[in-house]
């Protein structure tokens, strides 16, 4: 799968894989038929979903067999207005989804996370990392909930933006827990490169595109599915 690698910028592993590219499933990139995650699986599933986007565009994830692993790695883009709503149902005892969505936004875009947990001891952790360019507009909305009789839940959906300063974001965090969980977090940044940093880049001789590029690159990096 190193074509994952060179293509997508994808960290690869031993797993199923289910690949979208500009919002559209690739069945000719993909280990799995379909979309649709199976029951049980020897390996875990890595769910790769890059490209340009725009319009509506709608991913779905949905988990029912116990004790499955199951991985996200999201990498988008937009030029023109885009809405990108993740759905996730997790009702397989024990299994766990984990994902890494990296945005860049250049237009206006809306992200829309929606994680459902159906059964107990299940995971969903989903962390967003946002570029948002000069007069963009950008609303990223998580809503965990957590079903009755379905305790010991682990449910983490973070956003983290770095945005120009004519940008506008929105963060809109909700819960629905009716069952105690193990955990149950919700977080929301901006990220601003100190000054000692800024520095530190052009006393190493960078121009200020090229101290630009290596903050992204830096903000982007730290984003792994497989270490969530």
């Amino acid at each position: 799968m190193s074509y994952l690698w060179q293509e997508f910028n994808i960290k690869t592993f031993a797993a199923e894989t289910i690949v979208y590219r500009d919002g559209v499933f690739c069945p000719e990139l993909s280990t799995l038929p379909s979309t649709q995650i199976p029951s049980h699986t020897d390996l875990p599933v890595h769910i790769i979903y890059v490209g340009e986007i725009a319009g509506e565009n709608r991913l779905d994830i949905d988990v029912a067999g116990e004790n499955m692993r199951v991985f996200l790695s999201a990498k988008i883009k937009n030029k023109k207005p885009a809405f990108l709503n993740i759905f996730i149902k997790n009702t397989g005892k024990n299994s766990e989804i984990r994902g890494g969505v990296f945005a860049q936004n250049d237009n206006r875009l809306n992200i829309d996370i929606d994680a459902h947990h159906g059964a107990a001891d299940t995971t969903v952790t989903i962390r967003t990392k946002l570029i948002a360019g000069p007069h963009t507009q950008s609303k990223l909305r998580g809503t965990a909930r957590i079903e009755n009789a379905c305790p010991d839940c682990t449910s983490d959906i973070s956003f983290s933006a770095m945005a120009a300063d004519t940008a506008r974001i929105e963060f809109t965090p909700a819960q629905r827990i009716s069952s105690a969980p193990k955990s149950a977090d919700h977080s929301a940044s901006i990220y601003r490169p100190t000054d000692a940093q800024v520095q530190f880049l052009r006393m190493a001789g960078l121009s200020g595109a090229e101290v630009e590029s290596a903050l992204r690159e830096a903000f982007a990096a730290e984003l792994d599915c497989m270490n969530i």
